[in-house]
């Protein structure tokens, strides 16, 4: 999809697709996904993998795997066009799309507001939220030490997400906005999410789900899960 690419060009598509982002509430939230990828190192195919789980309760319901291959290398800033077309081939294996998606990356935390959320989003025309974990753009303020303490990370006076304490004495993870859901949503959302873990559930499925399935402990396509996996 972006193989034959050139940085200049991917940056001028990041500018053209934020053009078509749009912030809005999104109601009647009851199911949440979690997407990721999982590589072997000097590989060209990627494992990918969404989960989609019960909202609020953060139970798993089912999730889809797939491989794709790709050679555009990684490079910050430019992380979506590695990602987005193995999780878009997932994405269409999936009857019952999630009400949200939550990717393992930033929305509009980003120079060109063209996270791998935002990348997403834009393409499959769904609500996401980025969620990072390490800071790519913005000016940071540390949360406080206690769980669910944020800080505003901004850029020239614009609100691109939020640090989010999600355990005492553990790093924040960064939350945005990616497409089709506001800021504010997004982080209450993200609090929602939160377990026993620095990362929230559908990510943190996401990347056990996906890393079983490089490992060959699961098959590629859509399955419904109809008792708790015991991999986690």
């Amino acid at each position: 999809m972006y193989d034959d690419y050139n940085f200049q060009q991917a940056t001028a598509l990041q500018i053209e697709l934020a053009k078509q982002l749009k912030f809005k509430l999104v109601e009647n939230v009851t199911t949440i996904g979690g997407a990721d990828i999982s590589f072997n190192k000097n590989s060209s195919t990627m494992f990918a993998g969404i989960v989609i789980l019960s909202y609020p309760e953060m139970v798993l319901k089912s999730y889809a795997l797939e491989t794709f291959e790709t050679d555009f290398p990684y490079k910050p800033g430019f992380l979506g066009f590695k990602e987005v077309p193995a999780l878009l081939k997932v994405w269409d294996l999936i009857p019952n799309k999630p009400d949200i998606l939550v990717l393992d990356g930033n929305g509009i935390l980003h120079p060109r507001r063209m996270g791998v959320a935002s990348h997403f989003g834009i393409l499959a025309n769904q609500p996401t939220i980025g969620c990072a974990k390490s800071i790519l753009y913005g000016d940071n303020h540390l949360p406080a030490n206690s769980k669910y303490a944020t800080a505003e990370i901004n850029s020239n006076s614009d609100l691109l997400g939020f640090a989010l304490r999600t355990k005492e004495k553990c790093k924040p993870v960064y939350v945005s906005a990616g497409h089709l859901i506001t800021q504010v949503q997004s982080l209450e959302i993200i609090k929602n999410c939160i377990g026993n873990y620095r990362i929230p559930e559908p990510t943190r499925n996401a990347h056990e789900t996906v890393n079983a399935f490089r490992l060959g402990d699961l098959k590629a396509g859509y399955h419904e899960v109809n008792q708790p996996l015991t991999l986690f």
